[in-house]
């Protein structure tokens, strides 16, 4: 079946880690950087069929903490290329109705791309069509261990007012929805730190594609995987459960 007809009225969250990108370009004898170059086309690519495939909210990631130990050259390439990224496209994203912000610490970016985070941020706060959120200099951990620290101070003690402080440590509020569907590209099998607290339930898809081939027919194959996934969590499904309550009825009249 069709993942979009499958996915008709169910919208989702769908988070990305965008693997592979080096080494796609270390293969073809190419430096890294043109592999992060290449990985843009599949970032667009992937958000023009986000909509069209039931995904209501779409996290990428884009950087983490780790990665400040990459080469300076290769850092600051990478940061130069969120900025262009981010300023070539939000009259696309304002004409489709996409909403962009950026989740993780800004401390330590350079102020222009803080700046240019915070205009698409402010260009794009209207729209409802498609949350894209991009995770830079993001670690989950530390998330959790800044809300731990706030959640000393808080009168609530309920997951839900946790979920809320972990998204406050990620500088983006209100709280985004629990993912789905969690794909990493490239081959690896691991979260890598990645939104440990709201993929606590996320059904997981690991794809052999390097990030820069990756395309709109892999999201759909992808999605239409995860809508053969029965998500129980934790419960029996109703046809068993009925299956067993009639067992148990049955047995207690012999």
């Amino acid at each position: 079946m069709h993942a979009q007809s499958k996915s008709a009225g169910a919208p989702i969250h769908v988070a990305i880690i965008m693997d592979g990108s080096g080494r796609w370009a270390v293969e073809r004898g190419l430096p890294r950087t043109e592999g992060h170059r290449a990985g843009v086309a599949a970032v667009r690519r992937t958000v023009s069929a986000a909509r069209g495939l039931g995904i209501r909210t779409l996290t990428l990631h884009a950087f983490s903490a780790d990665n400040w130990q990459r080469p300076r050259q290769e850092v600051a390439h990478l940061m130069n290329i969120f900025a262009d990224y981010l300023g070539s496209s939000i009259d696309e994203w304002v004409a489709n109705g996409i909403r962009a912000t950026v989740f993780g610490r800004r401390d330590r970016l350079e102020p222009w791309l803080v700046a240019a985070i915070e205009r698409a941020e402010a260009r794009t706060r209207q729209g409802s069509k498609l949350h894209l959120r991009l995770a830079i200099d993001y670690s989950a951990r530390f998330a959790i261990l800044q809300a731990a620290r706030w959640f000393q101070q808080a009168q609530a003690v309920t997951p839900q007012s946790f979920s809320c402080l972990l998204a406050e440590a990620g500088n983006e509020t209100p709280r985004p929805p629990d993912v789905d569907l969690l794909i990493r590209t490239g081959g690896e099998q691991r979260l890598s730190d990645f939104m440990l607290w709201e993929c606590a339930y996320a059904e997981l898809y690991f794809s052999k594609r390097m990030w820069p081939d990756f395309d709109a027919v892999d999201l759909e194959e992808a999605i239409a995987e995860f809508h053969t996934r029965e998500r129980r969590f934790g419960r029996i499904p109703l046809g068993a459960a009925l299956s067993e309550s009639g067992r148990m009825s049955l047995e207690s009249h012999l």
